[in-house]
């Protein structure tokens, strides 16, 4: 299983930098952690866009809190103290790492938690859940078995023997969605849901039952998430024309999109750029 560190050098599942988009402080992040993501076996690649693992070493520093801005996506993660179900998280994700750690997460496409999960996964939205209440007892033991493993190959290779003689029956519609969710942050002349609709060849209605059923986020978020990525990462890249960006990003002006960031990340994107 060939992996990535997050230094931009390609592998099967495409860009490590493209897959750590969302990290907020890229930079400082490398810092304190190494992020290492592989591509899911063929099997797994309908349900599983790719595997990510962290690692870190903080004995005797201080704690580090990595903020991200989340994806439309579930996370099975394997971690300290035990493997966890992460739903999509609507807000700004925050996680401490201290000491000396490491966690091993499969990110599923969006939609592609749904078949088995097997039921709304709105459900699960700003939600961390167990992941022996869907999985069963034996997750937490494939959990201290990956954690005790010195090699991020290794982990995501367990994790794939675990999952492999799980997987459901595929749902057609988990493509159709992923398609949905993938066109909505990949072209930004779609700026409204209707636009979105109407470019998916579906009700605003359908997409967003579509929407809550199996992606857990609603269209407008998925939207505005996306441009909020896009935000950030520019802030990152040095000096930015904010209201060009702003434009760019279809808000009707830089304040627009000063609010929408502030709201989430919690400072204007001027100042994150001054900061990073």
């Amino acid at each position: 299983m060939t992996g990535t560190d997050a230094d931009g050098t390609p592998d099967g599942a495409g860009s490590a930098i493209e897959r750590a988009r969302g990290v907020l402080r890229p930079k400082r992040a490398a810092a304190h952690s190494v992020l290492t993501t592989f591509p899911p076996t063929p099997a797994l690649e309908p349900f599983v866009e790719f595997h990510w693992h962290v690692r870190w070493d903080l004995r005797g520093q201080p704690p580090y809190d990595q903020k991200v801005l989340s994806h439309p996506n579930v996370h099975l993660v394997f971690e300290e103290p035990v493997a966890a179900v992460y739903g999509v998280d609507r807000g700004l994700f925050v996680r401490r790492l201290e000491g000396r750690g490491q966690a091993l997460g499969v990110k599923f496409r969006p939609g592609g938690f749904r078949p088995f999960w097997g039921r709304p996964v709105q459900e699960l939205s700003d939600r961390v859940v167990p992941a022996d209440r869907l999985f069963g007892p034996v997750v937490q033991e494939t959990n201290r078995r990956l954690l005790a493993l010195e090699d991020p190959a290794g982990t995501a290779a367990l994790a794939e023997a675990f999952l492999l003689p799980l997987l459901p029956e595929p749902d057609p519609q988990t493509a159709e969605v992923a398609a949905m969710v993938e066109t909505a942050g990949r072209d930004r002349d779609l700026v409204r849901v209707e636009q979105l609709a109407d470019r998916c060849g579906v009700s605003v209605r359908t997409l967003q039952r579509l929407f809550a059923e199996y992606v857990g986020a609603s269209p407008k978020w998925v939207l505005r998430r996306a441009r909020l990525h896009e935000a950030a990462q520019r802030a990152e890249s040095g000096s930015v024309d904010w209201a060009a960006l702003a434009a760019d990003l279809g808000y009707a002006d830089q304040s627009h999109l000063s609010r929408d960031f502030t709201a989430v990340v919690g400072l204007p994107p001027t100042r994150y750029a001054q900061r990073s």
